[in-house]
């Protein structure tokens, strides 16, 4: 373990006079967030002048701190080896691309096979980690870029980054319906008030807030570049389907996939087929907590989304050609067709 997380001996600055003792910490030890230094303070492992003391006990700056920095591994949660499709990876992060259908964190009926446990056998060091290094989730059937922390420091880092809206995060989005154009929705989310598992927009929820814009149109569907300013629980999913755009497959807020009319018997057959959102993270962007430049990631779009999007695409110019052949022999009837002649009024 790096000496930096270890032991802690400092004196709190005459600015920290009147603060709580865990915030005049969390500004002494940025490394460590809050919530770190607050359980710390619980088990006894923060002494101000030899004595034990509260979170919440008041500092009159000038005081001698001792800090044990205390980091254990969860035996809860094993390592497992799984494939992982590492994107990048440095000292202090990986970014990966995670597949449709692997559940990020272990929970109730997911004890094994998650990606916590694939990054345990990975990295036996992020066992001291919180949540194995994953600063972020996504939904078990989305796809895409996840950001791992490699040290306690670096998480506490890069979830300040999050939180703060520094990192962007960009997805693309397979919805039922044609929007006018992009859009900006600010609806608060909260639990749903009697399916406990889903989500919705409720007035007394947490803000949220996410924006959209047209990446491509097809005949019934339209595929979208959404951004996330805000993270809640199932956001995307549950701010398109308010507006009316569900997304393809989702089986929560969706309820559709948008059977497209004509001869696409092979196209509706690829979109009953398609049994989870179509919701892809494939962009990242954030400032390297070492280098601190900027740094982005892309992710390609899973082999079943790509090819669902084909067959869109693919009856979108079949369509298009249709109608242009029915226009072209229409104006050749009429071009075929004899004038009239046009009489002359006559007036009695």
């Amino acid at each position: 373990m790096p000496p930096e997380f270890q032991t802690h001996s400092l004196e709190l600055p005459p600015a920290a006079a009147g603060l709580r003792l865990d915030q005049a910490l969390a500004a002494a030890l940025p490394q460590y967030s809050r919530a770190r230094l607050q359980r710390w303070i619980r088990e006894g492992a923060v002494r101000l002048g030899g004595r034990p003391v509260r979170a919440r006990d008041r500092v009159a700056g000038g005081e001698q701190v001792v800090v044990e920095a205390r980091f254990a591994a969860d035996e809860r949660i094993g390592a497992e080896a799984l494939p992982l499709d590492i994107v990048h990876q440095d000292r202090e992060l990986l970014v990966l691309n995670k597949p449709a259908g692997l559940v990020v964190h272990p929970g109730a009926g997911n004890r094994e096979h998650t990606l916590q446990n694939a990054l345990l056998a990975h990295d036996a060091a992020l066992a001291l980690v919180p949540r194995a290094g994953l600063v972020h989730r996504l939904d078990k059937e989305t796809s895409g870029l996840l950001i791992v922390a490699r040290t306690p420091e670096v998480h506490t880092r890069l979830v300040a980054q999050l939180a703060a809206r520094e990192i962007g995060r960009e997805y693309l989005a397979l919805v039922v319906g044609q929007p006018t154009g992009g859009a900006r929705i600010d609806e608060p989310i909260g639990r749903h008030r009697s399916l406990r598992t889903r989500m919705a927009v409720r007035a007394d929820g947490r803000e949220a807030i996410t924006n959209f814009r047209i990446e491509e149109r097809f005949r019934v569907h339209t595929l979208l570049r959404v951004q996330l300013e805000t993270g809640r629980t199932h956001q995307i999913r549950v701010h398109l389907a308010h507006v009316g755009l569900p997304l393809v497959g989702d089986p929560a807020y969706g309820g559709r996939q948008g059977r497209v009319g004509g001869e696409a018997d092979e196209l509706n057959a690829l979109l009953h087929a398609f049994q989870r959102q179509a919701l892809h993270a494939q962009r990242l962007t954030l400032t390297h907590p070492r280098s601190r430049r900027q740094i982005s990631f892309e992710a390609p779009l899973p082999a079943d989304f790509e090819a669902l999007l084909a067959a869109l695409r693919a009856d979108s110019k079949a369509a298009r050609g249709g109608a242009r052949g029915s226009a072209g022999s229409k104006a050749s009837s009429a071009a075929g067709a004899p004038r009239r002649r046009r009489g002359k009024a006559r007036s009695r």
